[in-house]
């Protein structure tokens, strides 16, 4: 069932062949100069050079390119062809990128995502991830983004974990050798759902340097035990992709900013402080049926929400300003013999 890779992807190259990996950006200043994108699962009923045009339009800074069926199906003919059409295209944008794995019926049309690393033959899973390392690579992907899946009922979980490790080591070797960055994503309700899973993970792997963490922000605040920023600060050390939504205590679904219970401006903070320089990209799946309309608000929201984190920021210098000066000034007649 697994397609051959055609010649030419990054992975199949000598390495001096290879275009160079994106090189992280400068740190950001603060909140004003993180870079936000949009994620092309949320442009599903868009052809992809529609969907990026309409993306860099708005003033998005990058994508996170989801390979799917009708977005560089990684397992059609002429995968370096059209990788490097996209290649082009981005560049000619202006835009980043991230692939990210998630597509739902790409590998299995009649199961949801369809085998994972968990499967008793992951090995379309397996090539899939391989393809996309490749793609990454010749696409200077910032990072390459993947999950555990769902464990099947009729695996253990002990056997589900050491299927994980293996396959992750593999993938892992893969990004290793396209000098690609992975960002491995706790998804709720997945053997991996969470920060302290991954930690689980990243340990049992060995804390290999390519391996890094997505962080969904709507996931933090579906299901990590403290405040989103903190989660944010937790982490700032491994993260290579954020994906950011608003979401619910307790319900994992991606809503639109404002809908949700997430204060945004403080979230923002923390990523500048912790010096996350990569994309910000906006995590909407099922909203492709607006998917224009969605991008410029989420953007609006966005834009808004990094002002009003920087005028905080501000706010608190110039308080600490006040009080510093305050201490340094001469003392009052009262601190002195005979003052009044």
């Amino acid at each position: 069932m697994t397609a051959e890779l055609p010649a030419g992807p990054a992975a199949d190259r000598p390495a001096a062949d290879r275009p160079a990996p994106a090189d992280r950006p400068a740190v950001p200043a603060g909140p004003g100069s993180l870079r936000f994108g949009y994620g092309t699962n949320g442009f599903a009923n868009h052809r992809l050079d529609d969907a990026l045009a309409v993306i860099a339009d708005l003033g998005y800074r990058g994508v996170a390119l989801t390979l799917d069926h009708d977005h560089l199906d990684p397992f059609a003919p002429d995968l370096a062809r059209r990788t490097a059409a996209v290649a082009r295209r981005l560049d000619a944008l202006g835009l980043a990128v991230v692939v990210e794995t998630g597509a739902r019926f790409l590998l299995d049309p009649w199961h949801k995502h369809a085998p994972t690393l968990l499967h008793d033959d992951p090995a379309r899973r397996v090539e899939f991830l391989r393809r996309a390392v490749a793609v990454g690579a010749d696409l200077g992907a910032e990072a390459v983004s993947f999950w555990a899946g769902v464990r099947p009922a009729d695996v253990a979980p002990a056997v589900a974990w050491d299927r994980l490790v293996a396959g992750c080591a593999t993938v892992c070797a893969a990004a290793d050798t396209a000098g690609v960055r992975l960002g491995f994503e706790p998804e709720p309700g997945m053997l991996v759902e969470d920060i302290a899973d991954w930690r689980r993970l990243h340990d049992a792997l060995g804390r290999p340097a390519a391996f890094g963490l997505t962080l969904d922000i709507g996931h933090c605040r579906c299901l990590e035990p403290v405040d989103v920023p903190d989660c944010v600060r937790s982490v700032g050390a491994h993260l290579v992709n954020v994906q950011i939504d608003d979401m619910r205590r307790g319900v994992h679904e991606h809503l639109e900013f404002g809908t949700g219970e997430i204060d945004f401006p403080p979230v923002l903070a923390a990523l500048a402080e912790v010096g996350y320089a990569g994309l910000v990209a906006v995590e909407l799946p099922r909203h492709s049926h607006a998917a224009p309309q969605v991008a410029a608000r989420s953007l609006d929201f966005l834009r808004a929400a990094a002002e009003r984190a920087v005028a905080a920021e501000h706010a608190v210098a110039a308080e600490r300003a006040v009080a510093s000066r305050a201490a340094a000034a001469p003392g009052t007649p009262s601190d002195h013999p005979g003052g009044g």
